[in-house]
């Protein structure tokens, strides 16, 4: 019989020890706890049972809602055709790039190429808001240009998943209506619920936004559509009013990262087999390769179009090279629901973690732009 408390320890510990890890390399934690998540399952048998599965899920969701919150939309409609553009271009491309290539040259099917598009189109928002952070990149207009493509790019991720996924029935009829409604009312009537019960210790938006993303979640599923759309589309809508209530974002954030999405990440890399990784290696490096390729296909000729200078250019391209959240996300999401087999999941997963890491560490090595006040300050301090 399994020992609850020493279990939940275990993950618990691996989350701390991630933690420790991020912090002493200056790598994003979440990148982090999937590479000890597949460690701990190939070395020390870390599985994944109902309670865990739950929280994994309620991690996803959360996640996704704070990163659609993240989005400001004065910075879209600033520099919408960029953004709209490169963002559109980074997701379309990779996506049937990788698609063909899965289905006619791997022999994957319809369905499983599907996936593998999806978790090789996407841009990590979470490693390139937190680049943008580090490098304060986030006050000047080549960051907020990044992050509203990321932002187009992901959207395109996220509704071509309920899209291809979904049942087309009334449950999906009642899903759209029901999801419409509420990203029109929530804005108008939040701020007002919030201003008449916030600020007690019961926290009592935090459990009303809860209760809305769970019961749109509930929606989704009948539906046969994953969670995490609803979750995005109400993040964005409900951007404006984080943007002000910096406070609540950071309660919720504190409350994500510390107990729920590392049971999400954690469980990511457990589901990770060494031996597909080394029967596979090939695969991963025709993958790799192609998300790359396919990413600067379609996004460093407009960075020329919009008169990005060359290293504007190649830094701007390689961040949205990087995947990770919503890459995992499709491609769990295609495991959980037998659509991809473990050795296809740990192939795409283990492309995910690749495209996390090196695009970033290039960028922020070799490509790393100078603004205009940053460069003045460096004359003067020399």
């Amino acid at each position: 019989m399994e020992n609850t408390w020493l279990t939940s320890a275990l993950w618990i510990g691996l989350a701390l020890v991630s933690s420790l890890i991020s912090i002493r390399v200056a790598i994003s934690v979440a990148l982090i706890e999937i590479v000890v998540g597949a460690f701990a399952g190939n070395w020390l048998g870390l599985a994944p049972n109902p309670w865990v599965n739950y929280l994994a899920g309620v991690g996803s969701v959360l996640l996704t809602f704070l990163a659609g919150a993240e989005i400001d939309p004065a910075v879209i409609r600033k520099h919408f055709w960029s953004s709209v553009l490169i963002g559109s271009a980074g997701f379309f491309i990779p996506f049937f790039g990788v698609l063909t290539y899965t289905r006619f040259v791997s022999g994957w099917t319809w369905p499983q190429a599907e996936i593998a598009g999806m978790a090789l189109s996407t841009t990590s928002v979470a490693v390139v808001y937190a680049v943008m952070v580090e490098t304060g990149y986030n006050r000047h207009e080549i960051g907020k240009i990044i992050l509203a493509a990321c932002f187009i790019n992901d959207l395109g991720t996220v509704l071509a998943l309920g899209v291809l996924f979904a049942n087309y029935n009334m449950w999906l009829v009642l899903f759209a209506g029901v999801t419409a409604l509420a990203m029109w009312i929530l804005p108008r009537f939040a701020p007002w619920f919030f201003k008449r019960v916030g600020n007690r210790i019961s926290e009592p938006e935090i459990k009303f936004l809860l209760f809305v993303l769970f019961a749109l979640g509930g929606l989704s599923n009948m539906a046969k559509s994953e969670a995490v759309l609803p979750a995005y589309l109400i993040g964005m809508v409900m951007a404006p009013f984080f943007l002000k209530e910096r406070v609540m974002a950071q309660r919720m954030r504190i409350m994500a990262f510390t107990l729920l999405t590392p049971f999400f990440f954690l469980k990511a890399g457990a589901l990770v087999n060494f031996g597909a990784v080394a029967a596979g290696a090939g695969l991963i490096l025709v993958l790799f390769g192609m998300k790359i390729t396919t990413k600067f296909i379609g996004i460093w000729p407009l960075t020329k179009v919009f008169r990005f200078q060359r290293r504007e250019g190649m830094y701007i391209t390689l961040l949205m090279c990087t995947g990770l959240t919503f890459g995992s996300i499709c491609a769990l999401f295609g495991l959980s629901n037998n659509i991809i087999n473990q050795d296809q999941y740990t192939v795409l997963i283990t492309v995910v973690i690749a495209s996390a890491v090196i695009p970033t560490i290039i960028a922020q090595r070799w490509f790393q732009p100078v603004i205009e006040g940053d460069e003045e300050k460096e004359k003067s301090d020399a």
